[in-house]
C-alpha cells in the first residue's frame, strides 16, 4: 500500500447472510459519500465480529479475545486497521500498531480478523481509496432510511449466529461419531437458521 494513499474511514453497517456462497457479508459504510463495501466472511468470523459489536464476553477467551488481551497486557496500542487492497476478488488488510519503542508496525491480516481486533481494541477502521473505488457500491438514496435503521443494530442477528455456530459444532461431532442421521438434522437446522437472516 502506498504510504500517502488516501484512507477512507468506515463504520460497520450490518452483517447479512450471503446465499450465493452460503457465508456472510459484513457491510462497511462510508456515510459521508453514501458508499458501502461488502466483504464476504465465514460463519465463525461473522460470529466473532458480531460478538465484538455487542461487546459480549465469552466464558473463555476466543482467538480474537486472546490476541486483544495480549495487546493490552504488553501495553501495545492498535493505531488502526486498513482494508489495503483487492486482488482477484480477495480483500487484504493490515493491522497497524505501536510497539514498546513507539514504532508504528504493520502486520498483514485477513479483513475479518482485523475488524474483529479493531472492535476489541476500540480502533478505527479504514478502507484504501483504491479499494473503495473498485468494490464500493453507492447506496440508493431511497434506501437511506432503511440503512440508518439497520445501522442501529448491526449485529441484530447475533442470537441466530450463535445458534448456527453451536449447530456447526454439533454437526461436526455427529459426523465424527458417524451419527449421520443426527448430522442431517443439524444440517437442516443450520439451513433453516440461515434462511431466517437471508437478506
Amino acid at each position: 500500500m502506498k504510504i500517502k494513499e488516501k484512507l477512507i474511514p468506515v463504520k460497520i453497517k450490518k452483517i447479512i447472510f450471503f446465499p450465493p456462497s452460503k457465508n456472510y457479508a459484513i457491510i462497511l459504510n462510508d456515510a459521508e459519500a453514501n458508499i458501502q463495501l461488502p466483504i464476504i466472511i465465514g460463519t465463525y468470523e461473522a460470529q466473532a465480529i458480531a460478538l465484538g459489536i455487542e461487546q459480549i464476553k465469552m466464558p473463555r477467551p476466543m482467538t480474537h479475545d486472546l490476541l486483544s488481551n495480549i495487546i493490552e497486557k504488553e501495553n501495545l496500542k492498535v493505531d488502526k486497521i486498513v482494508i489495503t487492497k483487492l486482488i482477484e476478488g480477495t480483500f487484504y488488510a493490515a493491522i497497524f500498531y505501536y510497539n514498546s519503542n513507539n514504532e508504528n508496525v504493520k502486520i498483514d491480516s485477513r479483513p475479518s480478523d482485523a475488524i474483529a481486533i479493531a472492535l476489541r481494541t476500540n480502533s478505527e477502521i479504514y478502507v484504501a481509496e483504491q479499494v473503495m473505488m473498485e468494490a464500493g457500491q453507492r447506496i440508493n438514496l431511497d434506501d437511506v432510511n432503511e440503512a440508518k435503521e439497520a445501522a442501529k443494530s448491526p449485529a441484530n442477528n447475533i442470537d441466530i449466529l450463535d445458534q448456527i455456530h453451536e449447530c456447526h459444532l454439533k454437526l461436526q461431532d455427529a459426523i465424527d461419531t458417524e451419527n449421520y442421521e443426527l448430522a442431517a438434522e443439524f444440517r437442516d437446522r443450520i439451513q433453516s437458521l440461515e434462511s431466517m437472516i437471508h437478506n
